[in-house]
């Protein structure tokens, strides 16, 4: 008897649990990508910079002041359209916007910055992919908060908008300082 219910309890018991993950999923933003990295030290990294591709920077360089590390291509057209939003933030001076050229090739980034503007106060070049697998990059653009001691405060994936910048970078930068 024990026999012939075992199959029907292990459906009940399959079926409760993904009813159990549906709800918890269900009052979650499908928007947010969680980050393993929020709260912790920025992965350590050593990065040629764009304009000047013999020179490198590290984490350590970027130590001492809030940065927002912005993540863009100009393969992507998401980039283009945070763009303008990006170097408005750079205009303010609120907070240092360093820029992440991610897999992308150094003259397709040049002529791209040439066209639409470089509101960067640097730009580091991860050619290969490699280092932004080591931030937690899916893809670009992709914007992380670091405070002035390297810990990564907040992550947003996607384009940059006027609210994601008034209601989560601006408080933590505050808070960052």
């Amino acid at each position: 008897m024990l026999q012939r219910l075992l199959p029907l309890l292990a459906f009940v018991a399959l079926a409760l649990l993904l009813f159990a993950g549906v709800r918890m999923s269900a009052t979650r933003d499908p928007n947010v990508l969680p980050s393993a990295l929020i709260d912790r030290p920025a992965p350590e990294f050593s990065l040629p910079r764009l304009h000047q591709p013999d020179q490198f920077v590290s984490r350590t360089d970027l130590l001492g002041a809030p940065y927002l590390l912005n993540v863009w291509g100009s393969w992507c057209p998401a980039c283009r359209i945070e763009h303008p939003f990006i170097e408005q933030i750079a205009r303010e001076g609120k907070v240092r916007v360093i820029g992440f050229n991610y897999k992308d090739e150094p003259a397709d980034a040049l002529r791209w910055l040439q066209r639409f503007g470089d509101p960067y106060a640097d730009i580091i070049v991860d050619y290969d992919g490699r280092s932004a697998i080591q931030w937690g990059v899916y893809g670009a653009p992709e914007t992380f908060l670091v405070d002035a001691e390297g810990i990564i405060r907040h992550k947003h994936v996607g384009p940059m908008t006027p609210d994601v910048y008034a209601n989560e970078i601006l408080p933590r930068i505050g808070a960052s300082r």
